[in-house]
This record gives structure tokens, C-alpha cells and sequence, in this order.
């Protein structure tokens, strides 16, 4: 790991007025994935700002504006706390499920919920700094592109980059249409949706999302939904623990009896960011609530999937997560599981 300098601050002006004054400072919270990178040297900042000083770790009902009835996360708050908060657990069991079932119980106890977005690819040729890599080293190639791609995109490649983002809270956030609150430099808020948060790659790979620089993470709101007792989580991976997904799927059924209402549906191993499946939703919208049917909109789905060299499978198994997750679901979340 290269030398850097630690610097620390208790407010979020002093944090964006440090980073802005130096161009190869990084913030750092939890650090479960910067830290990795910095001793692979894919990472290099100079400089890490910590903010787990700042008050940014609260969870708390929205009670007015269009949010109303959904929950606000503090950014610097933990992984865990999020999961196993009482209002969440009741009223996004999706979002506990998802959180859950990512890494290890002390990852998740580190790991800070701005900082599960920000997390990058576990691509094998990033990592390696010896290899072609566009989203390491801009120009490079993609050495993943022709090489072994198992684990990679079917949706949304370009020939830059064919990685895929690794986080499963990022994906039953996007199921449940959370939006991303951040400030910038002056102290202004934005808000962005985090179907528009992360990017896919196209001729720039090195960039993950839509923050600008001097921007930081303060909240994420998740609006009231209809579909707490019916949705589910189902990741597909290599082992049950220590294993990013081949493929996840976060799914929530808006039902009328047997009718479905509305389907949010997302998946996660496929993408440079989660893919919101949005050809399975519009079909499923009206539908009855049938394996027929269930199978029928995954299949829509995946027809524009373009798999690559080793991960043709992907395609069956991005079907088959599809109907497991919406069939879980139309059984009814234990939402006091």
C-alpha cells in the first residue's frame, strides 16, 4: 500500500471543503472496499478523508412530502443497523433480505450503506493491475472482453468494459425506486433515483455513477410501497457465503387477489449497474399472478440478453431466478423473519 495522509472531520462542509482542495483525496467510511483496493494499488489516493464523524447515521419515518411513510438512511450508517432496523425489517423486508445476503456478518457490520453504492467491480482483470483494464486505466483495452467472462455482463456491455457491479443492496433498491440524496460543494442538495445513480459503461467504464466531484452521499429514501408481504430476494452464487452473485433478482407483486397490480423487478450479476427489468414488469402489469405468466416475463427479459464467451448460462439462470423470486413472492414475505 502507498503512504497517505489521514485526515478527519466532524461536519460535512469541513469533509467537502478537504477533498476539494486536494484532486487525489478519496472520503473514507467504512473502507471494506477502498481499502482492498488500495493494497491491490488499483486504488491510490494520497489522501483519505474520514467521515465517520458525521452525523449521517440515523434511519427515521419520512413523514411529509412525496416520500411520506417511507424511511430515510443515514449514508454513514452501517449495513447491519439498516438490515435489522424494526421500521425496515416490517416495511422493507426486500431491502433487509438483500442486505443479508451480501457478505459476511463483520463486512456488513463495517460496511456503511453510501458506501455499499460506491463499491466498485470485483472484476478479476481490475483487480489485476498487470492486465488490460478500462476502468482501471482508461485506453487499455478490456482484457475480460476475450478472456474468462463467467462472471460478467448480458446486459448493457460495451466493448470498453463488460464488468458488472457487485452490490446486492444497490439492487432491491432499485426494486423499491429509492432515490440518493447528496450535497455538493456548496452546500446544495440534489436528489438523484437510483435507477439514474450508477452508469453503464459505454466509452467510459472508469465512471461507476452520476456523482460529480465534491459530491457526498447523505441519505438514501425508500418511498411507502404496496408490496412488503409479497417480495423476495433470491441470489445465485458459487457457495452460500463469500461469493458475489451470478445472477439476483429483487422482486416485489403489487396484488388484487390473484391479479397483479404492479411487479417491481431488478436484477442483480448481469449489468454494470442494477438492471431494472422493465419488459418483465410492463408484461406481468394486469396479468394473474400464474407460473405461465411468471415464466413468460422472464423470458421477455432475457431475449435481449447478449452473453458472452462463458456466461451463456446466465441466460437460463436469469430466467429461472426470475420466476423463483416472483413465485417466493406471490407466496408472501415472513416480513417478521
Amino acid at each position: 500500500m502507498r503512504p497517505f495522509k489521514y485526515t478527519s472531520t466532524n461536519s460535512t462542509s469541513g469533509a467537502m471543503n478537504l477533498l476539494m482542495k486536494n484532486p487525489n483525496a478519496h472520503f473514507l467510511a467504512g473502507g471494506t472496499n477502498l481499502i482492498d483496493l488500495m493494497k491491490e494499488d488499483v486504488e491510490r489516493p494520497d489522501e483519505l478523508i474520514d467521515l465517520t464523524r458525521l452525523d449521517l447515521t440515523s434511519i427515521s419515518t419520512i413523514t411529509t412530502g412525496l416520500n411520506s411513510g417511507g424511511v430515510s438512511i443515514g449514508a454513514i450508517g452501517k449495513n447491519t443497523d439498516a438490515a435489522n432496523h424494526p421500521f425496515v425489517r416490517e416495511n422493507f423486508p426486500l431491502l433487509s433480505k438483500a442486505i443479508l445476503a451480501g457478505a459476511s456478518e463483520q463486512i456488513r457490520n463495517m460496511a456503511t450503506n453510501g458506501g455499499n453504492l460506491l463499491q466498485r467491480t470485483r472484476c478479476s482483470y481490475f483487480y489485476d493491475t498487470a492486465l488490460a483494464c478500462n476502468k482501471r486505466s482508461p485506453g487499455t483495452g478490456c482484457a475480460a472482453k476475450e478472456g474468462i467472462n463467467r462472471m460478467h455482463a448480458i446486459f448493457g456491455w460495451s466493448e470498453d468494459c463488460v464488468a458488472v457491479y457487485p452490490s446486492d443492496m444497490a439492487i432491491a433498491l432499485s426494486a423499491l425506486n429509492a432515490t440518493v440524496k447528496v450535497t455538493q460543494a456548496d452546500g446544495k442538495v440534489r436528489t438523484i433515483p437510483i435507477n439514474d445513480f450508477h452508469r453503464l459503461p459505454g466509452n467510459h467504464p472508469e465512471k461507476d455513477n452520476n456523482l460529480n466531484r465534491g459530491e457526498l452521499i447523505i441519505s438514501i429514501e425508500i418511498p411507502k410501497n404496496d408490496f412488503a408481504a409479497h417480495s423476495a430476494y433470491v441470489k445465485v452464487r458459487d457457495r452460500n457465503s463469500y461469493a458475489f452473485a451470478l445472477v439476483s433478482v429483487a422482486a416485489g407483486l403489487v396484488l388484487d387477489g390473484n391479479r397483479i397490480v404492479s411487479a417491481h423487478i431488478a436484477i442483480g450479476g448481469v449489468a454494470h449497474k442494477p438492471w431494472r427489468a422493465l419488459k418483465a414488469e410492463a408484461l406481468l402489469k394486469g396479468q394473474m399472478a400464474t407460473s405461465a405468466n411468471f415464466e413468460a416475463a422472464a423470458e421477455a427479459e432475457m431475449a435481449d440478453a447478449r452473453p458472452l464467451s462463458h456466461n451463456k448460462f446466465k441466460v437460463n439462470l436469469g430466467k429461472n431466478t426470475i420466476v423463483s423470486a416472483l413465485e417466493i413472492a406471490l407466496r408472501g414475505t415472513d416480513i417478521k423473519a
